[in-house]
């Protein structure tokens, strides 16, 4: 039995860096500065006014704790690792900050003795427009446990004004609008303009012969200015890393002479050629211009960091040679693979290396993470557009090619079939993917299945020659923000059965079913009733932006992640027609209602994922207006899904939708901030979905499908012939018929012509026909499972005692042992 205990936010973590504060001295901190940063009083404060001065509050001590890291790791010379990506998903930070300094109880307190609304203060701040989906908030996720586990770690990325875009459902089509996230004053972050540097782009390359050294000279370049902006990411122990965002800006802002003469466009041309580098994240490259501006942004933050770090470490370090001891830097998928030409640039031309010395610093100091098969995620670069935008960087990275080449030559000579597949650049491209292995020293995919995907299949050449650079580091995420934040309940009764250790050591969790927890009557229907409550709260949401009456007794039943054909949203969508079907045919039907809910953003110019996000609203128009299947089941399409709604989310979700296509997802890490809230998965043996299951047991994880291992082989012979399971399965044929490719007059043939496409036309590439009666009678087995309560609830707290492994502080440690050679 659970004894109820005071709420572990309602007590104030011991903060080593500065005395306690109390709720009385707290109340007086925050009304001094109330008065002093926005001028007003307790009574007139606004909920704006709540927000930016307790943010204030929590970074100036931030702040305080960071210099005493950043003197900790000068003094003793520590090593730290620098996380290059293209995304950071950060989510709102201000709770999430109170929280990790220890402030959050007695911050509550104190504005309810204020009778200030902390709620509403929370609801001003934006979410960072810094990420789209699972890779920018594993960085997040990352940098948050590198400070909770103590490493000095830092990221690097690029401040996007407006980041993706914010999505709205406008009679079922996506519409994309500006994400204008900094339209209100970003609290955290401190810009730094004497930390600026320059990034160069075009021009011309001269070489000349200086003492017997090649010496090159970047002549008419355009110049960049790299603003850098540092936001505080919070950790235990004193221990503040640094994440540090550039802005691009132009070194000449106003061309006076132009808007003299009344050509006031080209006075600030060169302001806002400039500022479209981080102006928004991934710019749709359909266009030739938007296409060069994706390596714009490439090189612009990795060039920036990478220049830095450089002066950071001449300053307090001196000598480069030692560099890979003092500095590891890690490459977020492909976006950031220039870094290895741009590090060797700076050591050769402007440090004056000799190749063969900048090139072993180089592989010792850079590592590699691939998150993806998907080969269009497999970037290549057009040799012309890569030349002329960065002309030294082609020269370095035409080099790294040729001697690889060579070296390919001496290892296997004549055969020129191989050497030609693992070239660096071919075809008239640049392979990204292929220079990120041969210039680093580990390559790492993000589950177990996945790695040896890239070992046994996509970079099978390059394990025969590097086998000891291939490791796998299975993906994580951070509990603290998606259990101890995202359901405080939830939190409270797990450290009331077994204490707060797995808060610091997730494994800790497993204590829930090694103590009994997972058998206790008490302790599963305590858990079951915040489930209760926590769909409560997100059916209350549901209402308020959609006008739909969702039960909270029904089954919550999710799939909230990045829309793409191999994710299978599509799959679950022909489920659900055909249970409507079976509701609409069979009046008696007796099932557990459900409630189906999706949420995810489709690339603006990806036509199959925006009709697919049709197709889904059009068929929750039709059902949730059809009286004659008693409510038995809505659907629900959450719009501009971001980390703040995902916190609303997962807590209340009893169904995991984990349906990609074997091979596809490379790990996925819904599927765990699903499974630390106790949510049931129903997946393919695919990704992380392969060691959820081995971590939860066969009894606790509904799984169908093809393996990869079939998946593979369908591939290589060919052999799947949709129509087979099309023609043979009067339930597809009738969704596909009533629902997809006639009755105009209901939905309408062209509306979906992709999705009938993608089925018929082109075969089904993603298996959807083949695994869709198996998929069937998986939910089916979620039904059955759902209405024997006591089975549910084991099988929901199994999930919960056995996450800890997916923490990303037991990733960290990993990467910092294997890979980087950290110590906290």
């Amino acid at each position: 039995m659970i004894e109820t205990k005071t709420s572990m936010r309602q007590q104030p973590r011991e903060l080593l860096w500065q005395e306690s504060l109390d709720k009385d001295t707290f109340s007086r901190l925050f009304t001094e500065k109330l008065e002093m940063y926005r001028g007003v009083s307790v009574a007139d404060a606004t909920p704006e006014d709540t927000y930016i001065v307790l943010a204030q509050i929590a970074k100036e001590r931030a702040t305080r704790m960071g210099f005493t890291t950043m003197n900790e790791i000068q003094q003793h010379q520590k090593k730290q690792i620098y996380y290059f990506s293209i995304e950071f998903l950060l989510g709102r930070m201000l709770e999430q900050n109170l929280l990790s300094l220890g402030l959050l109880g007695v911050c509550e307190e104190s504005m309810a003795d204020l009778k200030l609304d902390l709620e509403k203060a929370y609801e001003i701040e934006l979410d960072p427009g810094l990420g789209n989906g699972g890779l920018g908030r594993l960085a997040a996720c990352f940098m948050d446990s590198l400070a909770f586990c103590g490493f000095p770690g830092h990221g690097c990325s690029i401040r996007y004004k407006h980041g993706l875009f914010e999505q709205r459902i406008v009679d079922g089509n996506q519409i994309e609008m500006a994400d204008n996230w900094l339209r209100n004053e970003n609290v955290w972050e401190i810009k730094k303009p004497s930390k600026a540097v320059t990034v160069k782009f075009g021009g011309s390359i001269r070489e000349e012969v200086v003492e017997g050294r090649h010496v090159f000279h970047h002549d008419d370049p355009e110049l960049v200015i790299a603003m850098p902006y540092d936001i505080p990411m919070i950790g235990s122990d004193q221990v503040v890393n640094n994440l540090r965002l550039f802005s691009a800006e132009s070194v000449r802002q106003f061309n006076f002479e132009a808007f003299s003469s009344g050509d006031y466009i080209n006075a600030i041309s060169d302001k806002y050629s400039a500022e479209a580098i981080s102006e928004i994240l991934y710019p749709d490259d359909s266009s030739y211009n938007n296409h060069l501006l994706r390596l714009k942004q490439q090189y612009f933050f990795v060039s920036a960091g990478i220049q830095t770090i450089i002066r950071h470490h001449k300053k307090y370090y001196g000598d480069l040679k030692a560099f890979p001891d003092y500095v590891s830097i890690h490459i977020n998928d492909t976006h950031p693979a220039v870094a290895v030409p741009e590090l060797m640039r700076i050591l050769i031309d402007e440090e004056g290396f000799d190749w063969d010395e900048a090139w072993d610093i180089t592989v010792r100091t850079i590592s590699y993470t691939n998150h993806t098969i998907l080969p269009e995620a497999l970037e290549r670069w057009d040799v012309t557009i890569f030349r002329t935008l960065l002309p030294r960087i082609f020269m370095i990275v035409n080099e790294i090619n040729e001697r690889f080449c060579r070296d390919l030559w001496e290892l296997f000579p004549g055969d020129w079939e191989r050497i030609g597949r693992m070239a660096i650049i071919g075809g008239n491209q640049i392979r990204m993917a292929f220079l990120a292995i041969v210039g680093s020293h580990s390559v790492n995919g993000v589950a177990e299945v996945h790695s040896e995907i890239l070992k046994a299949e996509l970079f099978h050449d390059f394990y025969e020659v590097y086998p000891q650079r291939f490791f796998n580091m299975t993906n994580g995420v951070t509990q603290r923000r998606w259990l101890q934040k995202a359901n405080p309940d939830l939190t409270d009764l797990i450290t009331q059965a077994i204490g707060t250790k797995w808060l610091s050591s997730p494994m800790e969790l497993t204590q829930l079913d090694v103590q009994g927890f997972t058998r206790d009557a008490a302790f599963l229907e305590q858990m079951a009733r915040i489930k209760r409550e926590n769909k409560a709260k997100l059916a209350e949401i549901i209402h308020a932006n959609k006008r739909i009456a969702v039960d909270p007794a029904s089954i919550f039943d999710v799939q909230v992640k990045r829309f793409h054909a191999y994710k299978r949203q599509l799959l679950l969508a022909l489920y659900i027609l055909e249970l409507y079907i079976r509701l609409r045919n069979d009046r008696d039907l007796e099932i557990a209602p459900r409630t189906f809910i999706f949420g995810g953003k489709a690339a603006p110019g990806y036509r199959f994922a925006k009709e697919t996000i049709k197709f889904i609203s059009t068929i929750a128009d039709i059902i949730n207006n059809d009286t004659e299947i008693r409510g038995m089941i809505k659907v629900v399409f959450l719009e501009n899904y971001r980390v703040s709604l995902a916190e609303d989310i997962f807590p209340a979700s009893d169904v995991s939708e984990q349906i990609s296509t074997a091979s596809k997802e490379a790990s996925g890490t819904g599927n765990m901030k699903f499974m630390f809230n106790g949510a049931i998965t129903i997946g393919t043996m695919d990704g992380a979905n392969v060691e959820i299951f081995e971590a939860v047991g066969e009894g606790n994880y509904v799984r169908f499908g093809l393996t990869v291992p079939e998946v593979l082989e369908l591939y290589r012979t060919g052999s799947y012939r949709c129509l087979e399971y099309y023609d043979s399965d009067p339930r597809l044929q009738q969704i596909v018929t009533e629902f997809i490719n006639t009755q105009p007059d209901v939905i309408g043939k062209a509306e979906f012509p992709n999705i009938y496409d993608s089925l018929i036309t082109y075969n089904d590439e993603y298996f959807l026909f083949k695994d869709f009666g198996p998929y069937v009678d998986a939910q089916s087995e979620i039904d059955r499972l759902y209405r024997d309560q006591d089975r549910w609830r084991q099988m929901s707290a199994m999930n919960t005692a056995y996450a800890g492994r997916f923490s990303s502080d037991e990733v960290i440690r990993r990467y910092a042992r294997d890979i980087w050679r950290l110590v906290p």
